[in-house]
């Protein structure tokens, strides 16, 4: 199972204007959605358009840069001035930048992603451009209520699900960046620097799984099910090194 970090989010010191960024969203990226190509792992219309991609592709959805390379603006961004000064204010690396949208009734799974808090080198940035009260942001077990023009870094090591029960879209500015100095020194204002580092996995014997998976099993939730299949994992290369 995997250890949750010590810090799960943090509001960022920046208050962006909510009217620039609908105006924006409504001149220009308000057209192009792309469905997100993880169709498993929502319910209803999540869909995205890149601002940032391999090679400036503006059909290039994934959030995943090639090795040593960084992704470049697309045309899009480059018609955005409000969000161009927005990514502005990261002098650090930007490993991929999306506009993501979630529509009323849909619904994203309780999921993980690999390797993306800070104490992994990276971080991963929500800013809200439309958001609505019956958005709902799980994300380790708290819900988050992120307004228009903030500024949250969320680690999405921790399980984290969204559902919008509104009738107005969810739409968020969505970027990862690269840890450096310039980061460090914000991150470490907001929160301990010790907080930050890695977590132990915790370790447990076959049968302590095995109690753990069948209590979680009672539960039946979409997060537990994520839980015990990562416990399942762990129970099986047990068994194999003890073969």
């Amino acid at each position: 199972m995997q250890a949750e970090p010590k810090v799960k989010y943090l509001q960022l010191p920046y208050q962006f204007d909510e009217l620039l960024l609908g105006e924006e969203l409504d001149k220009v990226l308000n057209s192009g959605w792309i469905p997100h190509f993880n169709t498993e792992g929502y319910d209803g219309d999540w869909q995205a358009i890149p601002l940032y991609a391999p090679g400036g592709d503006p059909n290039n959805i994934y959030a995943i840069s090639i090795e040593g390379q960084l992704p470049e603006p697309t045309p899009l961004v480059k018609m955005c001035p409000y969000i161009q000064s927005i990514l502005q204010n990261f002098k650090c690396p930007l490993i991929s930048v999306r506009v993501l949208r979630l529509r009323p009734g849909s619904y994203i799974k309780p999921h993980r992603d690999h390797k993306l808090g800070y104490e992994d080198g990276c971080f991963r940035i929500h800013v809200p451009i439309k958001t609505n009260p019956q958005v709902e942001f799980m994300l380790g077990g708290d819900l988050l209520r992120m307004q228009a023009g903030e500024c949250w870094y969320t680690n999405v090591n921790c399980v984290h699900s969204v559902v919008n029960k509104g009738t107005t879209d969810r739409v968020h500015l969505v970027f990862d960046g690269q840890r450096n100095a310039w980061s460090d020194e914000l991150f470490f204002k907001l929160a301990p620097e010790q907080d930050f580092s890695v977590p132990s996995e915790p370790q447990y014997d076959a049968a302590t799984i095995v109690q753990i998976i069948s209590e979680l099993e009672k539960i039946n939730s979409e997060a537990t099910r994520t839980i015990i299949q990562e416990l399942q994992m762990q129970l099986a290369q047990l068994k194999s090194q003890a073969q």
